[in-house]
């Protein structure tokens, strides 16, 4: 793969400029506080994400990774630049549009797996199709379908206590896919499992990207995990300094 640096405001294209990228962020930068004690998580990022690839989003801790995550998946809001998702720019959505965009477009996969103890596997996975009031019917079989893809078809009816840290995050990304999203963010979603176990995730993720047609931008600081991405964005200090 090829590589080039960020060195400025304009968007550096990862992958290939055929069709309208996934994601697009022209000029980003978020601060927090202010005066000579603000922090700046995000200087100025720039690049796009085309569809249909898993994207892995390095940097050390305080790098800006989860600012950037945030701000991509619509629960944080710039300061200044520009990101488009799936065709629209997040600048002119309000609540209630960024709500349907969570909703409907961007499934979220966190390190802490973030599952509901009282529900079983298949409940867990099914709760976005509740809230879009989906189908009985149609639910029951895209839980089925999904459990059976991440390969815990046999663990439906037990609860996230009665299952492994890989199981549980298993489950996490499947009722993050409940609801088709367009993207797929992923914020660390190995950092509580052991090597072995977060690689099977990680090569989860790579599966899925391909059989369920997403795109997926991944944060991880695993050198291993990161061979198994299309494209490795790298942040520094709030600043994206490359891609490969």
């Amino acid at each position: 793969m090829s590589g080039s640096t960020e060195g400025g405001t304009g968007t550096a294209v990862v992958g290939s400029p055929a069709g309208r990228p996934m994601v697009e962020v022209t000029d980003l930068h978020r601060s927090y506080g202010t005066g000579a004690a603000a922090v700046h998580a995000l200087r100025g990022v720039s690049f796009a994400v085309p569809r249909g690839e898993l994207v892995a989003l390095k940097g050390r801790s305080g790098s800006g990774k989860t600012t950037l995550l945030n701000l991509v998946g619509g629960l944080d809001t710039a300061d200044r630049g520009r990101i488009v998702v799936d065709g629209t720019e997040l600048a002119g959505l309000g609540e209630d549009g960024l709500l349907k965009l969570r909703r409907d477009r961007v499934g979220f996969v966190f390190q802490s797996f973030g599952l509901i103890p009282i529900l079983t596997a298949a409940e867990n996975v099914g709760v976005p199709m509740r809230l879009r009031r989906a189908d009985p019917r149609e639910r029951e079989e895209r839980v089925e379908l999904l459990l059976a893809l991440v390969g815990l078809a046999d663990q439906a009816a037990q609860r996230p206590g009665e299952l492994s840290g890989g199981q549980q995050q298993r489950v996490a990304i499947a009722r993050a896919l409940a609801n088709r999203p367009a993207l797929l963010i992923a914020d660390e979603p190995t950092g509580q499992l052991d090597a072995q176990t977060g690689l099977a995730v990680m090569e989860l993720l790579r599966a899925v990207v391909r059989g369920e047609g997403v795109t997926a931008l991944v944060a991880t600081h695993d050198a291993q995990l990161l061979d198994l991405a299309d494209r490795v964005l790298e942040l520094s200090d709030g600043r994206l300094v490359e891609h490969r």
